[in-house]
């Protein structure tokens, strides 16, 4: 999959917010680029993209914040996290600032990691199985994103389609 999103920010004080999420596994490729271009003084934008990669899955997160020369007063957010679930996932992420004006506020940044051994700790010894406890944190993760759509009916829908998607835990696994 390759999806690339391009944005002008060319109205003063235009708003632009950016949420994806991107799940692979087996032999998977994923691939995102966003470019966001500020060109107009008090531009807002807000991006975060989260991956969740297993088995040999490859993902590709390429943001790009540009701030014209004009755009004074900027406020620019970019993150991309990332949840490597297998020692043969990869992910490869490049947020970028391009940033042509002096009076802005822009941050930009990148974490990749994996499950918490803590956390899944924590969950076992509550008895929770191990299946059940690595699905719970994977569905905490991602639901962040899912949580953030506005509509309640394609929130419910992409929260079913997320459930579908997490391994499932034996029913013997929960407690």
């Amino acid at each position: 999959m390759r999806q690339q999103i391009d944005a002008l920010l060319d109205g003063e004080g235009c708003e632009c917010v950016l949420n994806g999420l991107f799940m692979a596994s087996d032999a998977q490729h994923m691939d995102v680029h966003t470019r966001l271009e500020h060109a107009t003084p008090h531009g807002v934008s807000r991006e975060l993209y989260k991956g969740v990669l297993d088995g040999r899955a490859r993902g590709v997160f390429h943001g790009k914040i540009v701030v014209r020369p004009d755009a004074q007063k900027t406020d620019a957010h970019q993150a991309n996290r990332n949840l490597l679930l297998s020692r043969e996932a990869l992910v490869h992420s490049t947020p970028a600032l391009e940033i042509f004006a002096d009076d802005v506020k822009c941050k930009h940044g990148s974490t990749t990691g994996q499950l918490d051994a803590a956390a899944l700790f924590y969950l076992r010894s509550r008895g929770i199985g191990e299946q059940a406890a690595r699905s719970l944190l994977i569905y905490a993760f991602a639901s962040e994103i899912v949580g953030r759509v506005g509509i309640a009916a394609v929130r419910a829908s992409l929260e079913a389609f997320l459930h579908d998607r997490l391994p499932q835990a034996p029913e013997e696994d929960v407690a």
